[in-house]
């Protein structure tokens, strides 16, 4: 089967690929971690002793950073880590990735899968026929959007370690370049079509 150059012939920068992934990593962070400051704590927050004639060092609250149970001074806060890439600039990035793995040999077509009886067994014993020798199992099996026909082959796949599937149009340049190996659906590369000719 030929591949569009468009999409599997893109000359590669290394920048922007790393930009690319990123971006994507950083909009995966939640930013929820936090910590309780002094005036957060459930303590009270009176003088724990007189200022002066005790002999001991000067102490205010409980709930100062220095006590077991106090606030945490500096701690985390809620922070939004997203960050903004174009979507052309994002396109021209998986573009990228595509184009770098098929020169490394490592994207691979194929059809036929859905004629298997969906067992993880089966599934099993064709991924194995396809993959490398030697390799731990890293693979991306890449659908197309409309699973309908293809249920059974995700019910089979998804139970498989060092298997990830996932369709054409949620595909991102971090997992492409995360994978060791790429098996597309034939299907599922009339989308990516779709995609480079908006």
């Amino acid at each position: 089967m030929s591949l569009p150059k468009e999409i599997f012939g893109v000359e590669e920068n290394k920048s922007l690929l790393a930009q690319a992934v990123r971006v994507y990593l950083a909009n995966q962070r939640s930013g929820t971690a936090k910590s309780k400051s002094r005036g957060e704590v459930n303590i009270s927050t009176r003088k724990i002793y007189r200022q002066k004639g005790t002999g001991r060092a000067r102490h205010g609250a409980a709930s100062a950073p220095i006590f077991v149970g106090g606030g945490v001074a500096f701690g985390p806060r809620p922070h939004d880590f997203s960050l903004k890439l174009s979507k052309n600039l994002r396109r021209k990035a998986l573009f990228m990735a595509l184009s770098s793995k098929l020169a490394e040999g490592e994207i691979k077509i194929v059809s036929g899968f859905e004629k298997l009886e969906p067992k993880t067994k089966n599934m099993a014993q064709a991924f194995a026929k396809i993959e490398k020798e030697g390799k731990k199992r890293n693979l991306l099996l890449v659908t197309p959007d409309s699973t309908e026909k293809y249920v059974n082959v995700v019910k089979a796949a998804r139970n498989i370690k060092g298997v990830e599937i996932m369709p054409s149009s949620l595909l991102n340049t971090y997992q492409v370049l995360k994978a060791k190996e790429l098996l597309f659906m034939k299907e599922a590369i009339n989308t990516l079509k779709e995609s480079a000719a908006k």
